[in-house]
């Protein structure tokens, strides 16, 4: 049996061993997460929309994902 290497990373302060490494937009699939309403911060810098499929995630890094909500 075969175990896929993964990487310990802390997503919204909790840590998690995820398949990696990935990019933002791979982990935003693995996360089920609308990548159309979020914002999404590594180590302390901002992640622009456009480099999610760019920006590689790897072992330690520190993700901060913030939903946007609509409502009034």
């Amino acid at each position: 049996m075969t175990r896929t290497p993964g990487i310990a990373i802390t997503v919204n302060g909790a840590r998690q061993e995820v398949p990696g490494p990935m990019t933002v937009d791979q982990l935003l699939d693995h996360l089920r997460t609308d990548r159309r309403m979020v914002a999404v911060e590594r180590n302390g810098q901002l992640v622009r929309r456009g480099e999610f499929a760019t920006t590689r995630v790897v072992d330690g890094d520190q993700i901060e994902i913030v939903s946007f909500v609509g409502g009034g």
